[in-house]
């Protein structure tokens, strides 16, 4: 692994997205999420998608000046059209629309129909929580997950992020995956040259196979068998069937054509404890199951959801850890785009 100053790493990042066409503020907004996931060591949502996100904007997969709006707000719920902006700008804004709302209401949702991707659910459901709210976010993405017992491309990876505030700056953040594994890490084993854990994907005939290439030929498989498909198929309604947003089996993804205005749909929810048995109760209570969990064995030094992304994030500082094939990625990306890649630490 290389280290960059993570700074440093945003502003090439911002650059790269500037230089293709995104305002200034979006493309730092977009190039510190992926920088962040890379401290977390969620390289699959990291400066890994840079590359990518530029291709997309090129070739007109993602809109440089979309005309994001408001197609309906009651209530505490609102619904946003994305017009194919990049998915950090979209998520953004209805991230901050939800606070609002459930600050008012109690519990909000906001949903988001013509999105693209937006990069690591935890980025989203840790402004929530960092609002004194339980967080709820799910996506669609492009067709790459076949269901439980069958050979089609009919789900996508499909994400779902819980998060919950404990105490101080503790905090419960389940942020996966609904796929075995991460499709971005299929990509990144696919430019490593390296193989992927058995039980992650099937060749196109089906069989199983640890060839990333082969995998991205056929199909990744859902987490926990018939379990892991149903939850699977529930994260795909419920981020698609609130507004316009298309199913997977309905999406080209980028990856395959950087040409394609995928339509993703997305859904966030914020609940307020204050409505409930207010804030300092619910982050107690947060923070005992955290404890639970790391001494339920010998030692206590079992981790909790959102510890390793923590510790990482802690080790790494603002130091930004990317392999050799993203960095080799990244260089020629400099090079094609006239902006220099900084040097390693």
């Amino acid at each position: 692994m290389f280290r960059f100053n993570g700074d440093a790493m945003i502003e090439f990042g911002a650059s790269a997205l500037r230089s293709v066409g995104i305002a200034h503020a979006d493309a730092v907004l977009t190039a510190r999420s992926l920088v962040e996931a890379d401290c977390r060591g969620t390289h699959s949502h990291g400066l890994l998608r840079l590359p990518l996100y530029v291709s997309a904007v090129e070739r007109g997969g993602i809109n440089t000046r979309p005309a994001i709006r408001w197609v309906s707000e009651q209530g505490a719920t609102a619904l946003l059209e994305a017009d194919a902006a990049l998915g950090q700008v979209a998520m953004q804004q209805a991230t901050e629309r939800v606070i609002d709302l459930a600050a008012a209401h109690g519990v909000a949702a906001v949903a988001v129909q013509g999105g693209s991707h937006y990069g690591a659910g935890s980025f989203w459901a840790d402004q929530v929580v960092d609002a004194g709210m339980l967080a709820i976010v799910t996506s669609t993405t492009g067709p790459v997950v076949a269901p439980f017992g069958g050979g089609d491309k009919v789900f996508g990876t499909n994400p779902i992020t819980l998060a919950a505030p404990g105490e101080a700056e503790d905090r419960l953040v389940a942020d996966l995956a609904t796929s075995t594994g991460a499709y971005g890490k299929v990509i990144a084993a696919r430019n490593a040259g390296e193989s992927i854990p058995a039980g992650w994907a099937v060749d196109p005939n089906g069989s199983p196979t640890t060839d990333p290439v082969a995998a991205m030929a056929g199909a990744l498989t859902p987490f926990g068998g018939h379990k892991g498909s149903a939850i699977s198929a529930a994260v795909e309604a419920f981020s698609a069937i609130l507004g316009a947003g298309t199913f997977a089996f309905e999406t080209e993804d980028i990856w395959s054509n950087p040409a394609s205005r995928m339509n993703i749909g997305q859904l966030i929810l914020a609940i307020d404890p204050s409505f409930f048995s207010g804030r300092e109760h619910a982050r107690n209570r947060t923070s005992e199951l955290l404890g639970a969990i790391r001494r339920s064995a010998p030692g206590g030094d079992v981790l909790a959801p959102g510890d390793p992304e923590r510790e990482r994030a802690r080790e790494n500082g603002m130091t930004v850890p990317l392999s050799e094939s993203v960095v080799d990625d990244l260089r020629e990306l400099g090079k094609r785009l006239d902006i220099e890649l900084p040097n390693p630490l």
